[in-house]
């Protein structure tokens, strides 16, 4: 089990987004073995109604909110 702590939008400038490309989010998961930093995408978050506090389980590059 991970608590989110922190997610970091990516920052396109003025140029936006690339044609085609995913916009994906760089979460910040903790759990008692420490911190790690994934790739997720951003509709995927919103979906499942994933935001800082949250609780997932993060496994084989799958989130699910827990709680």
């Amino acid at each position: 089990m991970f608590r989110v702590v922190d997610i970091i939008e990516p920052d396109f400038g003025c140029e936006g987004l690339p044609d085609g490309q995913e916009i994906c989010c760089e979460v910040v998961l903790e759990s008692e073995a420490g911190r790690v930093s994934v790739k997720i995408p951003d509709a995927e978050l919103y979906r499942q109604r994933i935001d800082v506090g949250s609780e997932v389980s993060y496994e084989n590059d799958v989130i699910k909110k827990l709680s």
